[in-house]
Formats: C-alpha cells, structure tokens, sequence
C-alpha cells in the first residue's frame, strides 16, 4: 500500500512539473526586430555622365595707352568688375610734365596733356599690366586686359567615347566649386581633337549672365536620357554582400515577417535607387530601417512608415 503511494505520488509530480514547463512555453514570446517601412514608387533616377569644365573668356578688350605719358591714377585692381566708360587709367603727358607749376599760370592748359584712358567693354580686369603711378609708358603700350563679361562660355573637354551626349542647343547643369547650380546652353562644338587626351572641346553658353573668374574649373552634368519609369526604392533599403556582387532588399509578406528578395538594381544617386528585378507591387512593404544583417523570415515589428 505504501509503495503504492509513492507511485502516486510521483506520477503527480511528474504531470505538475510537465504541465508547468508547457505553460512556461506557451508564455514565451519570441523577439521581434523594429523596423521601418515604405513603398515601392515609379520613377527614375537622374543619371548623369560628370565632366570637368573651365569657365573662358571669348573675347577680350586690351587698354593702351594713347600717347607716350606718365601713370598719374590707377583705378581699378586684378579682378574687378568694370562698366562701359569707367576711367581705368589718369595720364599725364610728357610735355605737361615738362611745364611743371607753370601751367598753373595759363587757365587755357589747365587741361592739357591729361588723358583719361575708359573702359571699352563692361567685363572683369584679367591682367593688371601697369600698376604703378609714376610709371612712364610709350604709345601703344598695353596697360590692362578686360574680358568682356557677355562672353564669358564653359569650355568642357570631352572625350570621344561620350560624343554621343553632345547636342546642339541642350542645356546643361553646371556645378560650381561652392555647389551652387547655373544653367548654360551648348553652343559650339571645336572641330580639333587634343592629341594627347584624345578630348573634343565644347562650348556652353550661361543661360543668365554670371560673373566668374577666369579658368574657373567646375563640374558639367550631361544626361544621359534615362527617363523611363522604373521602380524607385531608397538607398537604405538596399542591402548587400561585402563584394558588392549580390543585392536584395527584405520585403514584409504580412504585418510581422520579413522575407529576403535577391534585387537587379539599376542606376543610383545619393538618395534612391532603380529596381529592375523583381516586379514588386505597389502595395508591398520594403524595410528601410532595422534590415542590416537580418536573415530570411525575420519577425518584425512596424514603428514607422516613410514616405517616397
């Protein structure tokens, strides 16, 4: 009798202990990833072919001086922007020189021999020749550059290769070295190849006058016309492997998994990306946030959905 209530005894233990530790397991909930979502939108990306361009000027006004003299004003420096008619240079002849304070005897001189030497062309002063009051210079002799303003062009070299993104009359985005964006038209394409670089010089216009500096190198940003809609996705939910060969974004197939897609990926910019392969629909979930290093059927959890 009393062996056989040990025997009891024990088959209860044993029934309590498993029913506790299924209970236990039923209580235990698995973790799940936060992460955030969005949608698949159609679109393109810009995609550009970047080139380094020069700022040049086409035509350019030489000052001289008219007569042999002597530098009295210097009015302008290296750089400056000048107006038609502005007074460059004062001069003072020779022989008013040679008259000294007498001239000061004679109201008929109070003029003579003093020239002023004015801007031909508004433009910017690209080389200051003479600098110095005082200076004697000779009949003809050259005083300062001015580069006409109103042609001032983008010259870009371009190799052979991307000629075919060379059209006449298109405009084109120009990215100067403070990041700000001026537009300039294609105007001119150079018949003569460099020898060397095997690169064709074209010349773009500024669509709105600009004022820069001579040889400025900027950035020139030709289309290269990929403007079919594809399927747009930001660049954070792309995901790949270490050798850059393999993508794939993870998709959720219900409000609390997520599935690994393998991806086709076209072009890119700083932002987004194209998705050639797979189709997706437009009501399909791709994480953006919380996907790094997550495997194939990962549980999640939807704190936030951006917008594309």
């Amino acid at each position: 009798m009393k062996k056989l209530f040990l025997i009891l005894m024990s088959v209860t233990a044993l029934t309590a202990c498993k029913d506790k530790a299924s209970n236990e397991e039923k209580n235990t909930v698995e973790p799940k990833t936060a992460v955030k979502v969005t949608r698949i939108r159609q679109g393109s990306v810009e995609d550009n072919l970047e080139l380094f361009a020069t700022t040049v000027y086409l035509k350019r006004n030489i000052a001289t001086a008219p007569i042999p003299s002597y530098i009295t004003k210097v009015n302008i420096r290296l750089g400056d922007r000048v107006s038609k008619g502005k007074v460059l240079y004062e001069l003072e002849s020779k022989e008013r020189r040679a008259l000294g304070e007498s001239i000061k005897l004679d109201s008929s001189l109070v003029g003579f021999g003093l020239i002023k030497v004015r801007a031909q062309v508004s433009g910017i002063v690209t080389t200051l020749d003479k600098q110095q009051p005082g200076d004697y210079v000779l009949e003809g002799a050259k005083l300062c550059t001015i580069a006409k303003s109103g042609d001032m062009v983008f010259q870009i070299n371009v190799p052979y290769e991307y000629n075919s993104y060379v059209k006449q009359g298109e405009k084109l985005k120009f990215v100067l070295p403070n990041d700000s964006i001026r537009m300039a038209e294609i105007t001119t394409t150079l018949a003569g190849m460099s020898g060397t670089a095997q690169t064709q010089k074209v010349l773009a216009k500024p669509v709105k006058p600009i004022f820069l500096p001579d040889s400025l190198i900027v950035k020139a940003l030709f289309s290269k016309g990929n403007n079919d809609k594809k399927q747009i996705v930001p660049k954070a939910a792309l995901q790949s492997d270490e050798m850059m060969k393999d993508f794939w974004v993870m998709k959720l197939i219900n409000d609390s998994t997520a599935v690994k897609v393998p991806v086709t990926v076209g072009s890119k910019d700083q932002n987004e990306v194209e998705i050639l392969s797979p189709t997706f629909r437009k009501s399909d979930r791709i994480i953006t946030a919380g996907a790094y290093g997550m495997q194939d059927s990962t549980l999640v959890k939807i704190t936030g959905q951006e917008k594309m």
